[in-house]
C-alpha cells in the first residue's frame, strides 16, 4: 500500500512536458503577435538596417 502511494505520479512528466509546450506555444503566439505590430516592425526594421549600414 505504501509503495501505491510514493509511486502513483506515473505520467506525471508527460503531462508537464505537455503544459510547459503549451507555455512555449502561447508564448511563440504572444511574440508574433508583438512583432507584427507596427512600432515593433519598425524598431526591428532600423536595428536590421543600421547594422548593415557602417
Amino acid at each position: 500500500m505504501i509503495s501505491r502511494i510514493t509511486h502513483d505520479d506515473e505520467g506525471a512528466e508527460t503531462a508537464e512536458y505537455a503544459i510547459v509546450i503549451m507555455a512555449a506555444v502561447a508564448l511563440a503566439g504572444v511574440l508574433v503577435v508583438v512583432v507584427q505590430s507596427g512600432a515593433v516592425s519598425s524598431i526591428i526594421e532600423d536595428l536590421v538596417v543600421g547594422a548593415f549600414t557602417v
